[in-house]
């Protein structure tokens, strides 16, 4: 196992996204409570204690996070979707974060679960038990997870589809800040549903910004969803 240093590039700023806590709350449909209390009690507290490392930026209405923190309360809310613990999943937060040098373990690698135990790919192919022993154990991918993200080269996550990689909304922190957009463009899917909601025609805003059909109806049934 290769041990690195944690990551030491910026918390926030360009190619590593900047989200408010709305912002997570609309692009991963959350509650704005949960995750002002999911900010606040793991990754503000339990998550960046261990971490010796801060997940967020500011305070209040200016607290701003990047990127993988945002793909970490995703795996967070599916984990605990599939039954998982909050304790259970802290502790195997916990344990990775130091097993595997990051600070962002639940972004790393794709995720896998039994309802009991955390799990997540290592080398060769191997699943790596998440617990205290780190026992080497073969599970089914985590399909919610799996469907919609893309993983890099070295195994992080690099680009967040929210409606499934079928669809064309992607979340690239290295595009308008992270803000959701359309398919391999630059234009933000909010502005062609502001557009829509104006009153102009599905058809005036592919003409517009050269989208199809299809990529016009993702960006307004994205923001329909999150209404």
């Amino acid at each position: 196992m290769n041990m690195k240093p944690f990551e030491t590039q910026s918390l926030v700023g360009v190619g590593t996204g900047i989200y408010t806590l709305p912002d997570i709350a609309e692009i991963l449909h959350l509650p704005a409570v949960r995750v002002r209390r999911w900010m606040h009690e793991y990754w503000q507290l339990r998550f960046s204690s261990s971490a010796e490392s801060e997940f967020s930026h500011g305070s209040g209405k200016e607290l701003v996070t990047n990127f993988l923190t945002l793909i970490e309360f995703f795996t967070f809310y599916q984990l605990r979707q599939e039954g998982v613990s909050a304790q259970k999943i802290v502790k195997a937060h916990q344990i990775l974060s130091k097993a595997f040098r990051t600070k962002y373990p639940f972004a790393k690698s794709n995720l896998l679960t039994d309802g009991k135990q955390i799990l997540f790919s290592g080398e060769v192919g191997e699943i790596i038990r998440a617990d205290e022993t780190l026992q080497i154990t073969i599970k089914e991918a985590f399909a919610p997870f799996c469907k919609k993200v893309e993983f890099n080269e070295d195994n992080v996550v690099k680009r967040f589809y929210p409606m499934g990689r079928e669809h064309s909304i992607v979340v690239d922190p290295r595009r308008q800040f992270g803000q959701p957009v359309i398919g391999d463009t630059n234009v933000l899917a909010e502005t062609v549903y502001r557009l829509h909601r104006g009153g102009e025609s599905v058809e005036m805003i592919t003409s517009l910004y050269a989208l199809t059909v299809e990529q016009v109806n993702d960006a307004i049934n994205y923001y329909r969803k999150a209404a």
